[in-house]
């Protein structure tokens, strides 16, 4: 059995299906008409009355998140800067030998 891969859809086709939904078409008309499962389209009704439909691949980030993010690669960084001083030092100790 196949995976299917997954979709990723804009935030402008998102809001289009939802305003046709909420001008009063039904879902599964949408759905077919737009060519998408019932169920998402539910799922994106859902999260715009929330407040939260997004486009592909984006998320809601927070300042922590951000600072994680940050910190992350500073430490990422670091051990390779460390790495190169290792080898640098192990070059030139056998260097003076």
């Amino acid at each position: 059995m196949q995976k299917i891969p997954k979709q990723e859809f804009t935030a402008e086709f998102k809001e289009q299906a939802v305003k046709r939904v909420k001008d009063g078409k039904s879902v599964s008309a949408v759905a077919k008409e737009m060519g998408l499962v019932e169920q998402t389209l539910r799922n994106w009704v859902k999260a715009f009355d929330l407040g939260r439909l997004n486009g592909a691949g984006a998320a809601n980030v927070t300042p922590e998140a951000m600072e994680l993010s940050r910190l992350r690669a500073e430490n990422a960084r670091l051990k390779r800067e460390v790495e190169i001083l290792k080898k640098a030092t192990a070059y030139f100790a056998r260097d003076a030998l």
